[in-house]
């Protein structure tokens, strides 16, 4: 039965995309039980040499997947992603589930509700397959730890997946689960999608609540650091803007939501758009593959009607979230911490500026493909910082392979609730240039 299923759907369901799988299910071309069954069974293929998923609550995802099968047969309303699985962060609140956010203090806490992102996603008819690894407290560029290890990159087990959210882009990269979950602070979501070839957004800041998303202190919300936000991580620009129309809107819990409607990206046009692209932001020089790959980005997008025109936008950006990242670690007075967060107010201001010519910008993820382990590319995220700063969407797609196999992503980036735009922009360049395609890993 396995096999004809799998004939009948065009093959793998692990490799489908979400949207695709959302429709299989609906009309009953496989069931949400041989779906669940089929990615777990990836999982357990693929997860002993890329170690991204760090617990796994196969039973209960498997009784989901019966009681999304019984709604089906019952006729009950059915959510936008009906039987499709999905996996989340380390760092995401699950009720029933070890979040131990990579630190051995929390190795046995187990959360007794979920995120506000997770609890749409279940909302939607998701059904939750597992956490993925992430570094010590979620935050870094590498994804290892003490309780779990570290997470290798599924296009070359010797190169890492960067981090924050690493498992959940390795995980989602090798095939076993389609969407996910991840946080970003300067990169954390934006650079695993790069390393491991993916489609991946984070968002303007406001637009999806980040209610149960933990730290080194708790919980934490819009005041204690404005520049984490809640992103979407798929293989496909139409599942990650899919996954963003279900999870964007306020709470009631986190104060800095703001109830601004998500556009649909598929309503966009970007003929006589303006963008702006960089290739080299004046801190660390980019390989010249990654180059490469923005110039046929730029050069695709100037084919579709987008206006092209290379730009810088001012700096300081990167230096700037130094004196942040010091404030955290209790480095600096409160004096200089008022007059760090002057100046985060005067950058703002001043991107908004300059941002007043263009509709977009182009610009590489990170300097370089995915490195050897242990070896990441010094101020390699200060092309990731500064849009975490001023708070603006940023989209990731790939678009381009480097001498050695790996895939490279660019950025696309937005003014402020322009999401849709960034989406659209990294929507046609998918299409233009191919965006993921699966390693090689069995």
């Amino acid at each position: 039965m396995r096999d004809r299923k799998l004939a009948s759907t065009g093959g793998a369901l692990f490799m489908h995309s979400a949207t695709e799988l959302a429709r299989l299910v609906r009309q009953r071309e496989i069931s949400a039980y041989e779906l669940i069954d089929a990615h777990l069974r990836r999982i357990e293929q693929v997860d002993p040499q890329i170690n991204a998923v760090v617990q796994l609550d196969a039973e209960r995802a498997l009784d989901a997947a019966r009681g999304a099968d019984a709604a089906l047969l019952r006729g009950s309303p059915l959510g936008t992603l009906h039987g499709v699985p999905f996996t989340v962060k380390d760092n995401f609140e699950t009720e029933g589930i070890v979040t131990a956010i990579g630190v051995a203090e929390r190795a046995s806490t187990v959360p007794t509700s979920d995120a506000t992102a997770v609890i749409r996603l279940k909302a939607a008819g998701a059904i939750l397959l597992g956490k993925t690894n992430c570094p010590p407290w979620g935050g870094g560029s590498d994804t290892d730890n003490e309780v779990y290890g570290r997470t290798n990159n599924p296009y070359d087990l010797e190169r890492s997946v960067s981090g924050s959210s690493g498992g959940e882009a390795a995980i989602i990269a090798a095939g076993g689960s389609p969407l996910g979950l991840g946080s970003d602070s300067g990169g954390s979501i934006r650079d695993p999608a790069h390393f491991c070839g993916l489609a991946a957004l984070k968002p303007t800041a406001g637009l999806i609540p980040v209610t149960g998303i933990l730290d080194d202190e708790g919980r934490f919300g819009m005041m204690s650091d404005p520049r984490t936000q809640v992103g979407p991580i798929g293989r496909s620009v139409a599942d990650v803007a899919t996954l963003t129309s279900v999870l964007a809107g306020p709470d009631g819990i986190d104060a800095g939501c703001i109830p601004v409607p998500f556009r649909d990206p598929s309503t966009v046009s970007i003929q006589g758009l303006r963008v702006a692209v960089h290739y080299d932001n004046g801190v660390v020089t980019p390989a010249p593959e990654t180059t490469a790959t923005v110039r046929a980005a730029a050069d695709a997008l100037a084919t579709a009607g987008v206006i092209i025109q290379e730009a810088d936008h001012p700096a300081g950006g990167h230096e700037l979230t130094h004196e942040i990242w010091r404030s955290y670690d209790g480095e600096i007075s409160s004096l200089e911490l008022y007059r760090v967060l002057r100046r985060w107010d005067a950058y703002r201001s001043k991107m908004l500026r300059w941002l007043a010519d263009w509709d977009g910008i182009l610009c590489p993820v990170y300097p370089t493909a995915a490195h050897l382990h242990g070896e990441p590319i010094r101020n390699g995220v200060s092309y990731t910082t500064p849009y975490s700063l001023t708070g603006w969407p940023c989209a990731v797609v790939r678009c381009g392979t480097s001498p050695e196999g790996l895939p490279i992503d660019v950025q696309l980036v937005a003014g402020p609730w322009r999401d849709d735009l960034a989406l659209a922009l990294a929507s046609a360049l998918e299409s233009l240039l191919g965006g993921y395609q699966p390693p090689s890993i069995r």
